[in-house]
C-alpha cells in the first residue's frame, strides 16, 4: 500500500515536514545523496528526485546518507516503535482509528503508547493523525474540485464540525479561505 503520492511527498520535503521522517527518504539523482523529509538542505529540482520507503532500498540504489540530516542515524531507542505508529496512522488516516487500535498494532498498552509517542514527538497520536488528515485535506483543496464536505470525509474526519475546528487550528484559516488563498497565489503566478 502506497502511503503518499509523489506530489504529496514532494510537498512534505518542500515544507521540511518532520512528521514524515522515517516514513520515506528523498534521494537526489544528481548528487547521489538521500535525506529525511525534514532536511533543511537546499531543495533539489523536482525532476532529480526519487522517493524510497526504507533505508535498505535507497542505499542499494547507490545513494549515500546526507551529512546534515543523518537519515541513517536512529535518534532514540523507541524510534522503530514511533515509526511503526506513524506508518500505521498515515496508512489508516481515512479510517476511524482509536488509540486502542494503534496500541494493539504495536503491541503495547494505550497509556504507554500515548506517553511514549508524546515524549518522542511532542504530540499525541491523535494530534499527529489530525495533522495528517489536514495535510491530505489541504492537498485536496489545492488539487481537486471536491466540496469542503466531500474533502472532510475523504480526509478521514468523522464530522464536519471537527474538520473545520482542526483545520482552523492547524492552518489558521477555514478550508474555504485556504482554497481561496491557494487559487489567488496560483493566479498571481500565471
Amino acid at each position: 500500500m502506497e502511503l503518499l503520492s509523489f506530489e504529496e511527498m514532494w510537498e512534505k520535503i518542500i515544507a521540511c515536514d518532520k512528521k514524515y521522517d522515517g516514513l520515506f527518504f528523498t534521494a537526489v539523482k544528481t548528487t547521489k545523496i538521500y535525506c529525511r523529509p525534514s532536511c533543511r538542505s537546499r531543495k533539489p529540482k523536482k525532476i532529480n528526485v526519487e522517493f524510497y520507503t526504507n533505508i535498505e532500498a535507497v542505499e542499494n540504489a547507490g545513494y549515500r546518507a546526507c551529512k546534515r540530516c543523518q537519515p541513517e542515524v536512529e535518534h532514540s531507542p523507541h524510534i522503530e516503535l514511533v515509526q511503526s505508529v506513524r506508518t500505521f496512522l498515515v496508512s489508516h488516516s481515512k479510517q476511524d482509528v482509536r488509540l486502542e487500535d494503534i496500541a494493539n498494532h504495536v503491541g503495547i498498552s494505550s497509556y504507554y503508547l500515548e506517553r511514549l509517542f508524546k515524549q518522542e514527538t511532542e504530540e499525541t497520536p491523535r494530534t499527529f493523525l489530525e495533522k495528517i488528515r489536514i495535510d491530505q485535506a489541504a492537498h485536496l483543496l489545492k488539487t481537486s474540485k471536491l466540496t469542503n464536505l466531500e474533502i472532510c470525509y475523504e480526509a478521514g474526519f468523522q464530522s464536519p464540525s471537527n474538520f473545520y475546528r482542526v483545520f482552523r487550528n492547524v492552518k489558521r484559516c477555514s478550508p474555504s479561505e485556504y482554497r481561496t488563498a491557494i487559487s489567488r497565489t496560483c493566479n498571481e503566478m500565471d
